[in-house]
């Protein structure tokens, strides 16, 4: 049992020096998703919601709101 705990905190061990290089050769400087992504993102949703108020007003479109308290029923026919 224990060269099993040795390897596995051996393991841990390397995974973290691992993780601690990765960090240290992270560079300085912002990528372009760190510059522009919210603007990218802001702008995308503007353009969705623009397109589809556009497309709401402009197109003809029959609400069905419900008829009840406006149609009254017509007489019955006995024949």
């Amino acid at each position: 049992m224990f060269p099993l705990a040795r390897r596995a905190l051996g393991l841990s061990a390397r995974g973290i020096q691992h993780t601690v290089k990765r960090q240290a050769h992270r560079k300085l400087e912002p990528d372009f998703h760190d510059k522009y992504g919210n603007l990218v993102l802001l702008s995308g949703v503007a353009f969705g919601i623009g397109i589809w108020t556009y497309a709401c007003l402009q197109l003809p479109l029959v609400w069905n709101f419900s008829p009840i308290g406006r149609l009254t029923p017509k007489e019955w026919r006995e024949d």
